[in-house]
């Protein structure tokens, strides 16, 4: 058995791809359009994982983008991804500076939480032992759920 894939269901193609790939970091490694189907399928893949994405199909982010608009509804049933990162502060920056909300700021240098467009909850964790705690995430409080 191997991991290949979650799925993510999003409502806009185009704001969902500007989080993760422009502001979140991940790469589109394929794209599959069906016309009869009426849906698009985006696989992204963290840029540690890029060349195991594109020989192995795994492992990977599925965003799927159905044509006809649909009301998505769910709970923190589903849970969340989750992605090691060389440097949180310096993703958490980028990412506020972008405009993304930061829930969870990681204030123990170690976790910190964000929601995509279509509010799925991403678990941001430091590689390798915790950074030192500094502001301004040291003092930063939660923000909504994550």
């Amino acid at each position: 058995m191997r991991y290949l894939h979650t799925m993510v269901r999003v409502t806009d193609l185009n704001n969902s791809l500007d989080f993760y790939c422009k502001k979140f970091g991940l790469v589109e490694v394929r794209r599959v359009e069906s016309e009869q189907g009426r849906f698009s399928l985006v696989f992204l893949s963290a840029p540690e994982d890029v060349e195991s994405a594109k020989e192995n199909k795994a492992p990977l982010v599925e965003l799927t983008y159905n044509w006809d608009p649909e009301n998505y509804t769910g709970g923190r049933n589903f849970g969340h991804l989750a992605y090691e990162v060389d440097d949180i502060y310096a993703l958490c920056d980028r990412l506020m500076k972008a405009g993304v909300t930061i829930n969870r700021p990681p204030r123990d240098g170690k976790m910190a939480f964000v929601r995509s467009p279509d509010n799925v909850s991403i678990e941001i964790l430091q590689k390798g032992d915790a950074l030192p705690t500094a502001e301004p995430w040291k003092s930063m409080q939660n923000t909504g759920a994550w």
